[in-house]
């Protein structure tokens, strides 16, 4: 009964100690910079997608109807 008793008091002592243990780095962790592109760049695509013209939306229907008609052509 005591050899059960040390054993499982070993194991608990062992967790709390980790638990409770100040972790080993002190120094502050180094975080990655997300790379960023230049504004000049950046600025000119924004542009350059507002004279891009819109596409023109297209029905569901007539998508598939051109779809099968050129099924039927092959």
């Amino acid at each position: 009964m005591s050899l059960i008793n040390d054993l499982v008091q070993g194991v608990v002592d062992g967790v709390l100690k980790d638990i409770l243990k100040k972790p080993s780095s002190t120094s502050k962790r180094t975080r990655r910079r997300k790379r960023t592109t230049s504004t000049n760049s950046a600025t000119l695509r924004q542009i350059e997608k507002l004279l891009r013209p819109a596409k023109k939306q297209t029905s569901r229907k007539r998508t598939v109807r051109s779809r099968s008609k050129a099924r039927r052509s092959t």
